[in-house]
């Protein structure tokens, strides 16, 4: 299969295209890495394609907070400037300025 490069970067703060919540991307899979179960799980008629990234997200709506699993074709940039209310962010980035967050820095041995 021909993988091809993510188009949203880990911290960046995006939508979803039909649903209404936002998030940040704190990590990416090339292609879909979840269980068939999952997949079968969403209407056919908007199911994603899975030869595309697919993106984990901190993600708010009005009803909280969670994790969130998103292709590619299903995001689309949030233009808010606004940082997302998930209690989560501050674990894994260290701050946040122009609309992005910032990675923490890997702790290593």
């Amino acid at each position: 299969m021909n993988t091809r490069l993510a188009k949203y970067a880990l911290g960046q703060v995006v939508r979803h295209r039909v649903f209404p919540f936002r998030g940040v991307i704190f990590d990416v899979d090339p292609e879909f890495a979840n269980t068939e179960e999952w997949w079968s799980s969403i209407p056919e008629d908007i199911r994603p394609r899975k030869d595309q990234p697919f993106y984990h997200l901190l993600a708010e709506n009005d009803e909280g907070t969670y994790t969130a699993y998103v292709s590619e074709q299903n995001l689309l940039p949030d233009d808010t400037g606004e940082p997302v209310a998930h209690p989560h962010t501050s674990l894994i980035f260290d701050g946040f300025e122009d609309g992005h967050y910032h990675l923490r820095p890997r702790i290593t041995h």
